[in-house]
């Protein structure tokens, strides 16, 4: 279950064995976290990155995590230098203190989440969802949605009984009627649409944005910006490729994953990928991303989303 982790801190220490500053080299490994589903996985699959910094003696070692939150936690105590999630989860990194900066994002893509019902279920609009029981990743970007809906609708969240629950017990909750509705992403979107004929109430599409971040250290994209700049260079042109050619995707995301490919057809119907470089529009919905679960009382502090600023934005 998605929640408001507490992220470990480290310190270094740091020796100098000379009184002259040594010539800055480029690292030996970049270290980069994934997920099954995401668009490092793709990256990882296709070798492309690999290719790109082998040639300057740069190896990359992949580590795969179960979700958004764990990965941070990975790249707050240096497991990991970069790492890509969707909205939530650097809001609630940056409200644990964790030292990360936003290298970019993607498209907006918001038709990739939802508020589902069962096929022949009564409810029909987002009002039809006072009173009911909802399922939800905590903290998770679909929470994000659901807030927004209800506020659309007039409603607010004391309105529902939201049942936390990650997306595999989530789903079975939902075949078995234990739940009113769901809010979930692709492709597990996709996937109960194409299975159970789930009909979406609501996307976000209006509402919210709903991005995927490249994130790093800030350690490690202070230190080799220009590494970061290939990474990003190189899921620009991987994002491109993707969009191109959706089958080629397709087949390699249901390996990653196990679902089958004609889910993942139907998610990159919607899923355009990409990768550009933070703006004060995107910054300023990330804040009210950030605002919004302060108010909801979800996240424990009121952050600044600007102060995880890349030093090479600020240039």
């Amino acid at each position: 279950m998605m929640k408001c982790y507490e992220f470990a801190l480290s310190a270094l220490a740091l020796g100098l064995s000379s009184l002259t500053l040594p010539v800055s080299a480029a690292p030996d490994s970049v270290n980069i976290g994934y997920q099954k589903a995401n668009i490092f996985a793709l990256l990882k699959y296709r070798g492309t990155l690999e290719s790109t910094l082998e040639k300057q003696g740069i190896n990359v070692r992949w580590v795969e995590f179960p979700a958004g939150p764990q990965m941070l936690e990975g790249l707050n105590v240096g497991s990991i230098d970069l790492a890509a999630t969707g909205d939530a989860p650097p809001a609630f990194a940056q409200a644990a203190k964790a030292d990360l900066v936003y290298l970019g994002h993607s498209p907006a893509n918001p038709k990739t989440e939802a508020i589902v019902v069962p096929s022949d279920s009564a409810i029909h609009s987002v009002k039809d969802l006072k009173g009911k029981r909802i399922a939800l990743n905590k903290g998770s970007d679909v929470n994000y949605l659901l807030i927004a809906a209800l506020k659309e609708s007039g409603l607010s969240y004391k309105d529902i009984t939201p049942v936390y629950l990650p997306p595999a017990d989530a789903r079975a909750a939902f075949q078995k009627g234990a739940v009113d509705a769901w809010v979930i992403w692709d492709p597990y979107l996709a996937e109960v649409e194409a299975s159970t004929g789930a009909r979406q109430v609501r996307n976000a599409e209006g509402l919210v944005p709903h991005y995927t971040f490249y994130l790093a250290s800030r350690k490690f994209a202070d230190g080799e910006p220009e590494v970061a700049r290939q990474v990003l260079d190189e899921l620009s042109k991987l994002s491109e490729w993707a969009n191109q050619h959706p089958t080629e995707a397709a087949a390699i995301l249901s390996h990653s994953t196990g679902l089958d490919s004609t889910i993942w057809r139907t998610t990159l119907t919607r899923l355009p990928y990409g990768a550009e470089r933070m703006t004060d529009a995107v910054f300023a919905q990330q804040q009210k991303l950030a605002d919004t679960f302060t108010n909801a009382k979800l996240l424990p502090t009121k952050i600044d989303v600007r102060s995880a600023s890349w030093s090479a934005d600020k240039k």
